[in-house]
């Protein structure tokens, strides 16, 4: 079977029409941070972000959206307390700072 190496929310018909170069790095971003402290998420998530940036690698809402939601549907108790303090973390990082 050709998806056993892939997660099973990659194959899911939410994600259908997000490139797969994207999957790959949204999957990297989840399964990398996962049980890291708030300190080493943030200094995890700004490096991969220029990464993302240095490679011309741009998400729409839509396609964020759908790749979050599909993760959350394939996701077990434990992961959905994780993919919040993940998504909470990227969403602290985008606001700016205040003076």
């Amino acid at each position: 079977m050709e998806n056993e190496t892939r997660p099973a929310w990659m194959a899911d018909p939410l994600v259908k029409d997000i490139p797969e170069q994207k999957l790959q790095f949204v999957e990297q971003l989840f399964a990398k941070g996962h049980g890291k402290s708030q300190k080493e998420m943030m200094a995890y998530l700004m490096p991969m972000m220029k990464k993302a940036k240095e490679e011309n690698l741009t998400f729409t809402p839509q396609e964020m959206n759908a790749a979050i939601a599909a993760i959350r549907k394939h996701s077990s108790k434990e992961e959905l307390t994780q993919i919040d303090k993940i998504l909470e973390k990227s969403r602290a990082g985008d606001r700016p700072a205040k003076p």
